[in-house]
């Protein structure tokens, strides 16, 4: 594979800070720009941060003297320099929308991961196991921009890259209704234990818009490619309560399941163990080998002990059995920085790459 120049939109938050760390040593991708907020432009990466590098992981050395630019002022600039961008600002909806378009119509492919176009219907909202097909879309989203190389790109909700990789390969026995109860690390929310010391020993039962994501986004995702747009799937129907919950990193949902036509527990499990989606077929650099994990033990998956499996990569799952109200209940678990955030992130550009999006 050939080496890519790539731009980091956003690179002073969380999200930015983990892209770093995940692409300092990436086989493919060089980091090239770093981008950010007028404050923090014109400074060394390492003088804009300051005292908030949030990360377990030193800051990379090839970044602490690489000058910011900035995100907004610079986007003719940034695009001439790199082949692509990942974009994860912390700016309104409706900003963040005219932002990313500005990079696509610079001929600038973006890869998000914030919300903003993820309900716009001609970009692509990919989980690479799941819906790698919805790229095709991209073609009539760049009729409609009116580029060659530009567009955008999507990776979904944290919360749901949870407890949708585990319902994934069951569909074919006809998902019919599902709950799910997730709850959510606080670096979800770009917080630390040290920035946010209210949430030790404590639990808040509401995270503004996670819920609707959480109903909404599966439906995309299991839609198809129709006449230049993403249709939603109408089922299953799914509800969701999002809590947040004193955990570092790590996203946990309990998920309740009926079926069209009730498979045994051996034959789910069995659809867990086997489950491959096209990065592992294509060995792509930040794809786990085995996407889903299942632990037969009681007390897992806990966040502590498997958030980390597999670089933060897999999904991990356990306590299935059977339910008195739904068909199956079990518990899941992802690393909501990982692949819930950056690392989805860089698995759909690699996607993307291999695919010849970015030539």
């Amino acid at each position: 594979m050939k080496q890519f120049r790539v731009g980091i939109v956003g690179a002073t938050g969380m999200v930015g800070q983990r892209f770093i760390t995940l692409l300092a040593e990436h086989p493919w991708f060089n980091i090239e720009v770093l981008a950010a907020s007028p404050r923090s432009a014109g400074k060394t990466y390492e003088e804009a941060i300051g005292s908030r590098w949030a990360m377990t992981v030193p800051m990379p050395e090839k970044v602490k003297k690489m000058v910011i630019l900035d995100a907004s002022a610079d986007v003719e600039k940034i695009a001439a320099a790199v082949d692509f961008v990942f974009c994860a600002v912390d700016m309104k909806k409706d900003e963040i929308k005219a932002l990313e378009e500005r990079y696509a119509k610079a001929e600038c492919p973006v890869v998000s991961n914030n919300s903003a176009h993820r309900f716009t219907d001609d970009v692509p909202m990919v989980v690479p196991e799941i819906n790698p097909e919805h790229l095709e879309v991209i073609e009539a989203q760049r009729a409609r921009l009116g580029t060659k190389r530009g567009f955008i790109a999507v990776k979904s909700n944290c919360s749901i890259q949870s407890y949708v990789p585990a319902l994934h390969p069951l569909r074919q026995y006809g998902l019919k209704q599902v709950l799910a109860c997730t709850y959510q690390a606080i670096s979800g929310a770009g917080k630390t234990f040290e920035t946010w010391p209210e949430m030790v020993d404590n639990l808040i039962p509401f995270i503004g818009g996670e819920e609707e994501k959480s109903e909404q986004e599966p439906l995309k995702v299991w839609g198809k490619v129709e006449d230049g747009v993403i249709k939603n799937t109408a089922t299953p129907s799914i509800t969701t309560q999002c809590l947040r919950v004193p955990v570092s990193n790590g996203h946990t949902a309990a998920v309740f399941v009926s079926f069209d036509k009730k498979p045994s527990k051996e034959e789910i499990l069995n659809c867990w163990k086997e489950f491959a989606g096209v990065p592992q077929e294509l060995e792509l650099p930040s794809a786990p080998k085995q996407f889903i994990h299942y632990f037969e033990e009681d007390n897992r998956p806990q966040a502590k002990l498997d958030r980390n499996l597999e670089g933060g990569m897999a999904v991990s799952v356990g306590r299935l059995r059977e339910d008195t109200q739904y068909d199956y209940k079990f518990v899941c678990l992802s690393h909501n920085t990982l692949r819930g955030a950056a690392g989805g992130g860089v698995l759909l550009a690699e996607l993307l790459a291999a695919k010849g999006y970015f030539d």
